[in-house]
């Protein structure tokens, strides 16, 4: 599948080939911290198959896994992109919040299991309003 995708602000975009099973979401406490989210949704792309326009910024963390992990983020908005390996790229983890066709690509695996917040599966149960200004914490 053919996807795109771009950085908050556009100073950085992308196209990718992707294979839909390989997204997965990861619950690592890297992730949550790095995302400020409870978990994140990835697709891993082999690296030659990802064309990227635009200059991304890496900060190198090592995984609790013992891996060296690039992140990489744009620099003027600070929207994540992807994480790759520190020292010889192989695989793109792109992050699926900046891939235009998100909402067709659906998880098959889920990572780190054990760090998922126990209140994600009762997320169904909340009260829900269709948009922010609609919500009486907004």
């Amino acid at each position: 599948m053919q996807i795109t995708g771009q950085c908050h602000c556009g100073a950085i975009r992308f196209t990718a080939l992707i294979d839909p099973e390989k997204v997965f979401v990861c619950h690592c406490s890297d992730c949550q911290v790095l995302s400020g989210a409870p978990f994140r949704a990835v697709v891993a792309v082999p690296v030659e198959q990802v064309h990227m326009q635009g200059q991304a910024r890496h900060y190198v963390k090592v995984a609790a896994s013992g891996n060296r992990r690039a992140q990489a983020f744009c620099a003027d908005c600070g929207t994540q992109l992807y994480a790759t390996e520190a020292d010889t790229p192989k695989v793109m983890n792109i992050r699926l919040g900046c891939v235009n066709e998100r909402a067709e690509i659906h998880p098959r695996l889920q990572v780190w299991k054990s760090s998922a917040m126990p209140w994600l599966h009762d997320l169904d149960a909340v009260p829900a309003h269709s948009r922010g200004r609609d919500s009486p914490l907004s």
